[in-house]
């Protein structure tokens, strides 16, 4: 296992560098088993429908549900409502998805969110979610996210990753062209240089050191940390779920 990914260097602007950190467990697919030894202490745990049952199968104490609730087990809503969890239901026709329900509910309480969710099931929901995470509504917020064995981190001007040597590195370019890109720590090392959306070209680097240091002068990049070299860390894929619970 590789260790978790390093926090952005220095607070964005408008946020405390000691404000709090809310988790928000996806619905669909499983989160890896590993995630648990990854996640901080004492965050807010928000659960987005059906990742009540994830959170609860992790060990986490939920502290609110947000969603249309159509995925979510009876038997975890009925824990959820016995242990006075906040519960915000919404109707099944509505204009997000219940993660970004969850992430609009945690960046008005935290500065730093990390996701945690599966990373089998729809393609469309998966790029869904790698998307989410940049949007600029999310920009003042420090936001990390562990997807299956993958660990990912938004930059969106410099960051320091923790890694392990040989472990896969990719930079992805998110709503348009990061600018002024250089890396350290990396194989293939990057200095000042445009990666832009519908290129490979930071696709596949690789750590040196135990920490690699990203820099931009604008725009937002994905750093995907597909795991140690050798170890794919998959999880048991289970079946597919429906297009309802995934929504």
């Amino acid at each position: 296992m590789g260790a978790p990914l390093g926090r952005t260097v220095g607070p964005a602007r408008g946020r405390s560098p000691h404000g709090s950190t809310a988790i928000v467990v996806t619905g669909g697919d499983p989160p890896h088993p590993t995630v648990r030894d990854r996640l901080p202490t004492g965050a807010t745990v928000i659960a987005a429908d059906s990742g009540l049952d994830h959170a609860i199968a992790l060990g986490l104490r939920v502290d609110r549900v947000v969603g249309d609730l159509d995925s979510v087990s009876p038997e975890a809503l009925a824990a959820a409502a016995r242990a006075g969890t906040r519960i915000d239901r919404y109707p099944a026709a509505k204009d997000a998805t219940d993660l970004e329900l969850a992430l609009d509910a945690a960046r008005r309480i935290a500065d730093r969110i990390v996701v945690v969710g599966g990373a089998a099931g729809r393609l469309d929901h998966l790029l869904g979610t790698a998307l989410l995470l940049g949007s600029p509504a999310y920009a003042e917020v420090e936001m990390v996210a562990y997807l299956g064995p993958a660990r990912i981190q938004v930059v969106r001007s410099q960051a320091v990753l923790a890694g392990t040597p040989g472990e896969q590195l990719s930079l992805l370019p998110l709503h348009g062209p990061a600018h002024g890109v250089s890396t350290a720590g990396l194989k293939y090392p990057l200095y000042k240089e445009t990666l832009y959306p519908g290129s490979t070209r930071g696709v596949s680097n690789e750590f040196t050191e135990t920490t690699a240091e990203v820099r931009l002068s604008s725009g937002v990049l994905l750093a995907v940390a597909a795991g140690p070299a050798g170890h794919s860390g998959s999880a048991p894929q289970a079946p597919l779920r429906t297009d309802e619970e995934n929504a």
